[in-house]
């Protein structure tokens, strides 16, 4: 999915001459740093970050930046289901000490999409409250 839009993207920015654009794909914090019995997500989100960075380096000469953003624990009607002290647990791995909030991953896709982040491109963004400071 990520790729064929990307592509698709791409194709018709190209095609109508835009002088500038703007692709973000979401990948996750898991595709950087694993995690167990999700080698095929992590798989997966890792290909993410290498689609973008292969994208960033060959639309750049049209004008066209390509990042992306990596969520960590956010709070979403998946993580509703997950048990309170899975959630506890979670929580206490994050330096800032709780899930983050899908308005947050927002925020930093609206700043990739505006000309703030003109000179970005080929990053990803971790959004993760610090999750896995090295």
């Amino acid at each position: 999915g990520s790729f064929l839009v990307t592509q698709a993207v791409a194709q018709a920015l190209v095609a109508c001459g835009a002088p500038k654009g703007s692709i973000i794909t979401l990948g996750s914090i898991v595709g950087k740093v694993g995690n167990l019995g999700q080698g095929n997500y992590a798989a997966s989100k890792a290909g993410v970050e290498g689609l973008t960075r292969t994208a960033a380096k060959e639309l750049s000469r049209f004008g066209i930046r390509c990042n992306c953003v990596l969520p960590g624990f956010i709070s979403t009607p998946m993580t509703d289901k997950v048990p309170e002290k899975v959630l506890v647990k979670m929580k206490s791995l994050v330096p800032l000490g709780r899930m983050g909030e899908p308005a947050e991953v927002a925020d930093v896709c609206a700043f990739l999409a505006s000309d703030d982040s003109r000179y970005v491109t080929g990053a990803s963004i971790e959004v993760t409250g610090g999750l896995f400071i090295g």
